[in-house]
């Protein structure tokens, strides 16, 4: 058993700061981004799950553009192109399948 405050806190991407929980076959990132902040069009092997625990995330998945506000989460395939922008600052908590290895 650990504690949250005894991850570091690491800005992958300017205005991305974020905290990793590592499994053997799965990543848990909790993130703070600041409002303004975007993370370009990408897309990678992982299956990814976003939750947005606090304020908005304007983010184009697959060519669909949500707004994804408090209590809203979306289920992203492996391989499919997505981005995102910061509308307000938000909080957000992702699961990644298989364990993000670039993030440790």
């Amino acid at each position: 058993m650990d504690h949250i405050s005894n991850i570091p806190v690491q800005e992958i991407r300017p205005g991305f700061f974020g905290k990793m929980i590592h499994g053997e076959k799965g990543t848990v990132s909790i993130w703070n981004i600041k409002q303004g902040s975007a993370l370009q069009t990408h897309e990678h092997v992982h299956e990814q799950i976003t939750h947005i625990l606090e304020g908005e995330l304007q983010m184009n998945i697959g060519g669909e553009d949500f707004l994804l506000t408090t209590g809203c989460y979306h289920v992203i395939p492996s391989n499919v192109p997505h981005n995102a922008f910061a509308t307000t600052d938000v909080k957000v908590m992702d699961f990644f399948s298989p364990a993000r290895d670039d993030y440790r």
